[in-house]
């Protein structure tokens, strides 16, 4: 031991660099003193510093994927450092993963000289760490961003994007230029809400330490897709209630969310479609038939009104039973849609047999004739197991002054009129 020189053991130490570099952040550009044949194939032996800070920082964990250009403009911010740091990286070298020890050291902080140095992790330590990432990857894909706040100086520290890397950045920006940088990630329609929440003067009147406060909304990724989110502001407790200090978080909600909306719409078609038809049902149809009274008299956009009864239904029931006559309530009503499919009609099942159509912009005139191509369409078809059947069918034209108590009793007196006057038939009043 004692025999070994300082230029041997600097020696040893420059072979075991896979990468040697001096940069300069002010001028955009670095050299490459030393590179082995890995790190050949991945950093030039110079070019631009800023693309540099891009390949080993600001690129997606286990991915050669850029990060959207979106997020590009906090590029320049991340190169700045001060004083020596280090960091572990992911890099993605040949199509394999590779950790990579990052040590950056300062030569002249003023004319932005550094020294970065690059070794690969041996295949041991490599694997290490890939497990100890593969423990904590469900804590950090839970939790896309977290910062600490401090708004009476109007900063940002401990930087951590789960994304990119499990440490935390070297970034130096306001929390005043981040705030302005970031809302143009959030979507158009939780913006406004964005800045409301997060603005200084906010967040001191309306929070006490250990208070939280959240904005469920959707954000890009640094891939570019929107994801659901929630943010959460979270005051910290200090000595003095003039200290305003705050832990920011982005968590990823996205899964969760979209599962809940996926049950609320399955609850919502539940709550307003018929089960048997897959129409609406009453109570819906009656909301759409009140809609389009409300946009009749606000846009003049004419509506008519169209009810359907099957002829003869209950001697279907008596002769085939009732689950025949359901698939006949089936088809049915699927030659109704298929018939006006073109057309901004809406069907609902109004109960048993019947079913009403809130027909937006046809003149009575018109519906007349769309009614009678249907009954000669249901009249000439031949249904699964009955064979033929009729209907008869009410048509009204909605006017402004109407109620929906008025339009549909009109429309129940028309379908009562073509039953009267032997089924088979249109009617209207």
């Amino acid at each position: 031991m004692k025999d070994y020189t300082e230029n041997q053991i600097n020696d040893i130490l420059n072979k075991s660099l896979d990468a040697l570099l001096v940069v300069n952040s002010k001028e955009d550009c670095y050299k490459a003193i030393r590179r082995s044949e890995e790190m050949t194939k991945y950093i030039e032996k110079e070019g631009s510093y800023r693309k540099l800070i891009e390949k080993l920082l600001f690129h997606l964990n286990d991915s050669s994927a850029k990060i959207t250009d979106d997020y590009q403009i906090f590029l320049s911010k991340m190169g700045e450092f001060h004083g020596k740091y280090s960091r572990k990286l992911n890099l993605l070298i040949n199509e394999k993963r590779h950790s990579i020890q990052l040590l950056v050291y300062p030569i002249n902080e003023t004319t932005g000289d550094f020294i970065f140095l690059l070794y690969n992790l041996d295949q041991s330590d490599s694997e290490r760490e890939i497990e100890l990432e593969n423990k904590v990857k469900t804590m950090q894909e839970t939790y896309l961003f977290s910062m600490y706040v401090d708004l009476n100086k109007d900063s940002i520290s401990s930087i951590n994007v789960s994304e990119i890397s499990k440490d935390d950045m070297q970034y130096e920006v306001k929390y005043s230029e981040w705030r302005m940088m970031i809302v143009n990630m959030i979507w158009p329609e939780d913006q406004e809400k964005f800045l409301k929440i997060t603005d200084p003067i906010n967040l001191k009147s309306q929070m006490k330490p250990l208070k939280t406060i959240s904005l469920d909304c959707q954000m890009k990724n640094l891939e570019g897709k929107f994801i659901w989110v929630k943010l959460i502001f979270g005051r910290t407790e200090t000595s003095s209630e003039q200290d305003f200090r705050f832990v920011f978080m982005v968590q990823n909600i996205h899964d969760d969310s979209i599962k809940l909306f996926n049950e609320l719409k399955k609850f919502e078609k539940q709550a307003s479609h018929d089960a048997l038809t897959g129409v609406y049902n009453h109570g819906r149809i009656e909301t759409e038939l009140s809609n389009a009274i409300e946009e009749l008299k606000t846009n003049g956009t004419p509506v008519s009104l169209m009810m359907f009864d099957i002829d003869y239904f209950k001697k279907i029931n008596d002769t085939y039973g009732h689950a025949t006559g359901d698939d006949v309530l089936v088809e049915f009503v699927n030659t109704i849609i298929l018939n006006t499919k073109n057309k901004k009609i809406v069907t609902g099942r109004w109960g048993g047999e019947e079913f009403v159509c809130v027909c937006y912009g046809i003149e009575l005139k018109s519906l007349e004739q769309i009614a009678d191509e249907i009954r000669e369409t249901i009249a000439i078809n031949s249904f699964a197991t009955i064979g033929h059947l009729t209907c008869s069918i009410g048509l009204t034209q909605v006017s402004k002054t109407d109620t929906e108590k008025q339009a549909f009793i009109r429309l129940d007196k028309a379908l009562y009129n073509a039953k009267h006057n032997g089924r088979n038939c249109i009617a209207t009043l």
